[in-house]
Order: structure tokens, then sequence, then C-alpha cells
């Protein structure tokens, strides 16, 4: 895809200076420059340009607040003393798979301050005797090369984690928003309290009743029980009356 054309479509309706993340792998830079990347994307802090051809850095627009830069899989092979002027603030480079030979060519990196990861995997530079040391003493701001520092001690994530961490600071800064956004306004939970404390007064006045209704048809049970037995009653008297007349008709 042509360098420009993907440009417009990461901006997805937003101005340039709204963007803090730009990632052109695999593009096509026409004559190893980054068409359509400018000086208006003026808060971006991270930029990947894997794999795009390029073969100089000297056509970067400035980007003062850029703290994470990739350029591996290119042409570069020189050239570096720009990034001091148009990247000032980087913290995290990699120019892994490029076609730096020697010391000299990186030696320009020192005049960046804040940088603390540097990679150049699959350099030729690497293959030179006592490579790590010397890169060490050349830049003494460094904390990793290649993912590890001068104790051979791996990097939290060697993919410059500092960025990210600033990424995920941001994040939870809106989650917190969001969370606070989210919570009920004081007095909600006293209302919805109340609301519960309604809600148990009539069930416990529901069973109040459903316990009057039993016993009501306890009673009633009860009174057509005993006008049963007042009725058998009356019955087995009758009987015995016109059975005692029945033995007075007899002796007659």
């Amino acid at each position: 895809m042509d360098m420009k054309k993907r440009i417009h479509l990461e901006l997805r309706n937003r101005t340039p200076s709204d963007v803090k993340e730009l990632v052109l792998d695999n593009c096509r830079s026409n004559e190893g420059k980054i068409e359509g990347l400018t000086d208006e994307f003026e808060e971006l802090e991270f930029l990947s340009t894997i794999n795009v051809g390029l073969t100089t850095v000297a056509h970067m627009p400035k980007l003062k607040k850029l703290k994470k830069l990739e350029l591996s899989d290119n042409r570069i092979s020189g050239g570096l003393e720009v990034l001091a002027d148009k990247c000032p603030n980087l913290t995290h480079l990699n120019l892994s798979g490029n076609k730096i030979k020697d010391l000299s060519t990186i030696g320009p990196l020192k005049e960046l301050g804040s940088l603390k990861s540097l990679d150049l995997f699959n350099c030729e530079v690497t293959n030179l005797n006592e490579y790590r040391d010397n890169v060490f003493k050349l830049l003494p701001q460094l904390t990793y090369l290649d993912g590890y520092d001068k104790d051979d001690k791996e990097a939290p994530d060697s993919d410059a984690e500092v960025y990210a961490e600033g990424l995920e600071d941001e994040e939870e800064d809106e989650d917190d928003e969001e969370e606070y956004d989210d919570d009920a306004p004081p007095g909600d939970e006293e209302d919805e309290e109340g609301d519960d404390d309604e809600e148990e007064n009539e069930e416990e006045e529901e069973e109040d009743l459903s316990g009057e209704e039993e016993e009501e048809e306890d009673l009633n049970d009860k009174e057509v029980d005993d006008e049963d037995d007042e009725e058998e009653e009356r019955g087995q008297k009758r009987k015995r009356e016109l059975d005692e007349e029945g033995e007075e008709d007899e002796d007659d």
C-alpha cells in the first residue's frame, strides 16, 4: 500500500495532532521518503515504519514528542545524526536488520540524552569484537542493548516497555474516569436500600396476610365440623325418641 494512503486510513477522520501512535509497516516509501508524515503530527509518541524501504531518516519531520521509533528491516546505512534534532526525546530506537556496519554510524546517537533502549539485531556491526562493551561505552545513556543491559539482564519488555507503560497509564486514567462516571451519585445507594426495605416489608405483609387467611380457613373448617357434629347429635337424639315411642306403642 502507498504510504500516503496508509496514513490517510490511519487518521480515521482524526486530525494529525490527535494521533499518538502510527503504524506504517510494509508500506511503500517513495525514494526513501515517508510521504504524508509531516510536522503536524506534533503529539506523535510511537512511529513504526518496519520494512518500508527506507534508506535514510533525513526526510523525517520534526516529532519532538516521539518516544519510540521502529526502523527495523530497512536499508539505512547512516545519517542518524538528524535524529537528535528531529526526535530529541527518543527513548527507544530499533534499527535491527539495517545496513549498519561500524560503531561510527551509531556514534551520533549519543546526542539523544533520553535514549534508553537500542536494538541492532541482524546488523553487521553486531559481529565486531566486544561489540556490546563498546556500544555501552559509546552511548553511556543506554540501559538496554538488543534487549539486555550491561549485566546481561533481560529487559522487562525488549520492545521498549517505557512507551507501552506510558500508554497503559493513560488507559488506566481513562478507565478510572469511566468507573467514576458509572458510579451512582450520592443518595442513589440510599434510595436503593430504601427500596429494598420496602420490598422486604411488602413481603412480610404478604406473609402475614397469608397467615391470617390460613387461620380463617382453619376456623371455618372447625365451624363446619362443629355444625356437622351438632346435626349428627340431633339425628341420634331424634332416633332415640322414635325408638322410645315405638316401645310405648307395643306396651299398649
